[in-house]
């Protein structure tokens, strides 16, 4: 999730100050990130720094308006036009707990399938509710239920692969997938890009 470039965007409306920020942030994304106000200052004064906003005179009631600059318009037109770029190095703790509990020996991988299926499904059954219970044309609406929407597609992607990995491991006898403490002496330092690539 992009703090900085959401600010930007929005501030490409109009001036605003940091708590109006904050509730203009929650509105277009159904308060399911709430962001604490230090945090939008510190990416204001960093904004400031790249050149992307300036901070303007404070109002009667002390609120300090920030505007954003053409090089900050210039940055929401770029970041509204590019893709989400995915990075393969982003950690999933699901992933990689079931990986070590598939290769770990005396660990039993399929309850800790069963386990993340049931809280999986559970927490399916709130999102779902939740987006039953608050059916809202709104702008204010439309937004909150494309994130929603969002968060639930990924908890049912998130089954479906859980049933993708107990088919695969049904596959395997569970000593065949067990991997003992090696002898062999690792190499220093991080892995190459070479490496990298062909584990990709």
């Amino acid at each position: 999730m992009s703090v900085r470039q959401s600010l930007l965007a929005i501030l490409a409306q109009g001036p605003c100050y940091g708590y109006q920020l904050r509730h203009e942030f929650d509105r277009r994304t159904g308060s399911v990130w709430p962001l604490n106000v230090g945090q939008i200052y510190n990416t204001l004064e960093r904004l400031e720094r790249d050149g992307l906003v300036e901070r303007g005179a404070a109002d009667l009631q002390g609120h300090v308006y920030w505007e954003i600059t053409d090089a900050g318009s210039f940055e929401v037109d770029r970041w509204l036009a590019s893709p989400v770029a995915r990075s393969q190095a982003t950690r999933d703790e699901l992933a990689i707990k079931l990986a070590v509990a598939a290769t770990l020996p005396g660990a039993d991988a399929t309850r800790v399938i069963e386990t993340q299926r049931a809280a999986s499904e559970e927490h399916l059954g709130e999102l779902t509710t939740a987006r039953e219970s608050r059916e809202d044309d709104s702008p204010q609406g439309l937004a909150w239920s494309l994130v929603v929407d969002s968060m639930i597609f990924t908890a049912e992607a998130e089954l479906r692969w859980l049933d993708h990995v107990q088919t695969r491991l049904a596959q395997h006898p569970q000593h065949a997938l067990a991997l003992e403490l090696t002898t062999e002496r690792p190499k220093r330092g991080r892995p190459s890009r070479t490496e990298l690539a062909a584990l990709a």
